[in-house]
C-alpha cells in the first residue's frame, strides 16, 4: 500500500504562483512514477504533470499542453516527496489537484488507469 497526502492548495489572483508538495509513505519502492491530475467544476479528471521515479525512468518528466512552460514536477527521491510549482495562474487552473502513483509505468504517463493510488486532493482557487 503506497498513502499519499497532498498539501498546498489556496486561494489566489490571476498570475500568482502555488507549490503543491504531494507527500508518499508505506511502500514507496514500489512507485515508478507519480503525477498530478486535477478535476475542475463540472468537468472529468484531468492529467496535469508527472515524474517517473525508478532508475529506468531517469527523472522524465511529462506534461499536459495547458501547462508546459507555467508548471514545473519535481521530486525529493530521499523525502519521497513530489511537488508541482504552478507559475501563471489563471481562472481556468481552479480544479482540485490530485497527485497519484504508479507502479507499473515506469515512463511518466498521463493514463488514468496506469495509477493505483491516488491522494485526497488539495483545492487550488484562481481568482480574475
Amino acid at each position: 500500500q503506497v498513502q499519499l497526502v497532498e498539501s498546498g492548495g489556496g486561494l489566489v489572483q490571476a498570475g500568482s504562483s502555488l507549490r503543491l508538495s504531494c507527500a508518499a509513505s508505506g511502500r514507496t519502492f514500489t512507485v515508478n512514477a507519480m503525477a498530478w491530475f486535477r478535476r475542475g467544476p463540472g468537468s472529468e479528471r484531468e492529467f496535469v504533470a508527472a515524474i517517473s521515479t525508478s532508475a529506468r525512468g531517469g527523472n522524465a518528466t511529462n506534461y499536459a499542453d495547458s501547462v508546459k512552460g507555467r508548471f514545473t514536477v519535481s521530486r525529493d527521491k530521499g523525502k519521497n516527496t513530489v511537488w508541482l510549482q504552478m507559475d501563471s495562474l489563471k481562472p481556468e487552473d481552479t480544479a482540485v489537484y490530485y497527485c497519484a502513483a504508479s507502479l507499473i509505468s515506469v515512463l511518466p504517463t498521463s493514463r488514468k488507469t496506469s495509477y493505483a493510488y491516488w491522494g485526497q486532493g488539495t483545492q487550488v482557487t484562481v481568482s480574475s
